[in-house]
């Protein structure tokens, strides 16, 4: 059982020595031993938190004021080493990468085991059966960084099965997977629940756990605002689903959405000879000897992890040397070096692309040279994202919605012809998922061209006109 007692917690002052708002207050929640608990609401609303408690994480490596107790099968955890902790506690992390010791894949599903001393014999009958229910043969022994973050997020989700904990918790774990793979987590998640564990997630896409959980916590601003159980759930209509600010509970693939690749009369972006590897490797990742994107219209690239998505994008605006593809847009031929000053990427993890002390510095550094009046126009653009509340605040102390809004806020500074965008709503809740569809739209009509890789059927229905399936 887990038990959070009158919990209060706000994180200590950031790098700028600004204070952070509470981020937990008062909050009491009891999760039985075998329940499946679903945590949800706006970005920045405590979901987090919540689970870094839970596994110790707070206050060990996330200092702060913390008032409340935090029990597990009726022991205070302040006390309690976080090795002592992970024998119970076993998370998958919002960005996989944050929890990796290893080069090799098949060694990081070795790792807990092999810390907590469990016999050879037994580490490997375990990744067998892992690897078997979760079908991710082929991401063995492969290097965890030549992988997609998808992948990634398999291999993490994967490790902390083979570790067997009683106790799972779960911070966006749909976020980087594809259709197919959030149905194999689903399944994932389902022979937990057969085996007893506890499993607590932390979601804004919850259609495809919706009615396998038991309970729904909706939290706002810090506290527990709703909670929704059996027939009361269940009952909850699109438009009081919207309402909560949850996002819809129906499950469709992006692939099934159906809308041209471009139209009669469109403007075209023709690409010719894209082909990209990794040293050492002879197949190519990226593989297009030509393609044709509709000009100043919003598209949605999707496909399956690993099918080269985000590759293509790192190659389209020239960040991958290896590649040697052209553009040919507005009568030019554009090489790698001039596609870089065309196009701007905001990137699956935000927190590479981040670099100042501030929010507010990290939108004047975007803005293009001698604008009149910067401070008024990045202010201006702050608070179309809603992220003027947080002007001195450290890029890296919000949470990854909040970071998934400053990049395009960044996006939007710069004034590129051609935005590219890797799973721009995977942090995002269905209100701040909607105000990005519409800055997007709003882009769109001042002749942008917006390519969005996305596994977001919701937001291919809220803002792409052109979708291409790689």
């Amino acid at each position: 059982m887990v038990e959070i007692k009158n919990v209060s917690f706000r994180y200590g002052s950031d790098d700028a020595g600004v204070k952070a708002k509470n981020s937990l207050k008062a909050v009491s929640l009891t999760v039985s031993d075998g329940e499946f608990l679903l945590l949800t609401g706006p970005s920045g609303c405590g979901k987090t938190t919540i689970l870094r408690l839970i596994n110790g994480l707070i206050p060990a490596f996330y200092p702060g004021e913390l008032e409340g107790q935090i029990l597990i099968d009726g022991q205070d955890i302040s006390g309690r080493e976080l090795y002592d902790t992970a024998h119970r506690v076993g998370t998958v992390f919002q960005n996989p990468r944050t929890q990796f010791y290893n080069v090799d894949t098949t060694g990081e599903l070795a790792f807990g085991c092999e810390n907590r001393g469990i016999p050879e014999n037994e580490i490997y009958e375990r990744i067998d059966d892992t690897v078997s229910r979760f079908h991710i043969e082929s991401l063995m022994d492969r290097n965890i960084f030549h992988l997609s973050d998808g992948e990634k997020q398999k291999i993490a989700c994967a490790s902390v099965d083979v570790s067997g904990p009683g106790i799972i918790l779960l911070d966006e774990p749909s976020a980087n997977l594809d259709h197919a793979s959030t149905l194999a987590l689903r399944e994932l998640i389902l022979h937990w629940r057969k085996q007893g564990k506890t499993i607590i997630a932390a979601e804004h896409r919850i259609a495809y756990l919706w009615d396998i959980i038991d309970r729904a916590v909706i939290l706002r601003d810090g506290a527990i605002a709703r909670e929704l159980a059996g027939a009361e759930k269940d009952a909850l209509t699109p438009d009081e689903l919207t309402a909560l600010g949850l996002r819809s509970t129906v499950m469709e693939a992006p692939t099934d959405v159906q809308m041209p690749a471009f139209l009669a009369g469109d403007a075209l972006i023709r690409l010719r000879d894209f082909h990209f590897s990794y040293r050492g490797e002879t197949e190519n990742i990226v593989d297009i000897p030509s393609l044709d994107i509709a000009a100043g219209e919003i598209t949605a690239i999707v496909g399956a992890n690993g099918a080269g998505k985000t590759s293509f994008l790192y190659c389209l605006c020239g960040l991958e040397k290896r590649c040697k593809g052209v553009m040919e847009y507005k009568g030019a031929v554009y090489d790698r070096k001039a596609r870089k000053k065309l196009c701007f990427m905001v990137m699956q993890d935000t927190s590479n692309q981040l670099f100042t002390e501030s929010v507010l510095d990290e939108v004047l550094i975007s803005l293009p040279k001698n604008t009149e009046n910067e401070k008024d126009r990045a202010l201006e653009i702050l608070r179309e994202l809603d992220l003027d509340d947080y002007l001195e605040r450290h890029p890296q102390s919000l949470s990854g919605g909040q970071k998934q809004r400053l990049a395009i806020a960044c996006a939007l500074a710069s004034g590129r012809e051609i935005l590219l965008l890797d799973e721009p709503t995977s942090g995002l809740d269905h209100a701040h998922m909607m105000e990005t569809a519409a800055l997007l739209k709003q882009l769109r009509a001042m002749g942008t061209t917006i390519l969005v890789v996305t596994h977001d059927s919701e937001l291919i229905h809220a803002c792409c006109g052109r979708l291409i399936a790689f």
